[in-house]
């Protein structure tokens, strides 16, 4: 999971947008901006933060100065240190696949951020929350919570595939507020584009993403 080799797949994928979101962490977002720069795929940077309650949401961004103000605010909140033995090494590397350090923190682990918390921040530093593969039995808004608090202001769910659709409208059949996206979720290169959402927009960015997703302006997404 380099910066070039996922740039590399996602333009043999087809992808014309994609977002890098590392646990906890937006590090190694740049290097895959530039990595895609001259290959025709953009890069929006963020991060799939893990909150108090051990519930995933991807945090997008814009720019990198906006992730990495989120990242700050993750940093602050995040205890403990990696064990490379158990975990793997967290490398940070540049553009051309070079090693330039290691984060050293615990970037599997969740933080003292509550759920509201990380989505009232990554709202106002402009960012789109969106819950993480909502479909699944660990880690999920699902599995860990059973419910979706009136007062949480998603922009959108996640799911596995498609065809879960109908298993979450009908355990949350009350949550057809939120619209369903569907992306990879991508740990290994052969899982990149193996899950996609059709945008239809004037320009690559989160606000072009807000409209898509509310169905405003012309903007929407495809089924």
């Amino acid at each position: 999971m380099s910066p070039r080799a996922i740039a590399e797949q996602s333009r043999n994928k087809g992808l014309d947008i994609i977002a890098v979101c590392d646990h906890n962490s937006a590090e190694n977002a740049a290097s895959v901006i530039r990595a895609c720069s001259t290959r025709g795929v953009h890069v929006l940077p963020g991060l799939e933060i893990n909150s108090r309650e051990e519930v995933h949401t991807l945090a997008i961004f814009d720019s990198q100065k906006q992730a990495h103000a989120m990242q700050e605010v993750v940093y602050r909140h995040l205890n403990g240190t990696n064990r490379p033995e158990l975990f793997g090494e967290q490398v940070v590397a540049n553009e051309f696949d070079e090693v330039e350090g290691f984060n050293d923190r615990r970037l599997i682990g969740a933080t003292q951020l509550g759920l509201n918390d990380v989505i009232n921040e990554v709202h106002l530093l402009g960012g789109l929350s969106i819950a993480s593969h909502v479909d699944r039995p660990s880690f999920s808004i699902v599995s860990q919570l059973g419910f979706i608090s009136p007062d949480m202001e998603l922009d959108a769910l996640e799911i596995a595939g498609r065809g879960n659709a109908p298993l979450i409208e009908n355990m949350m059949p009350h949550e057809k507020r939120f619209p369903l996206v569907t992306f990879s979720d991508a740990h290994v290169l052969c899982d990149i584009g193996r899950a996609t959402t059709m945008f239809y927009l004037d320009r690559p960015c989160v606000c072009e993403l807000l409209l898509a997703l509310r169905g405003l302006s012309g903007r929407k997404i495809g089924k």
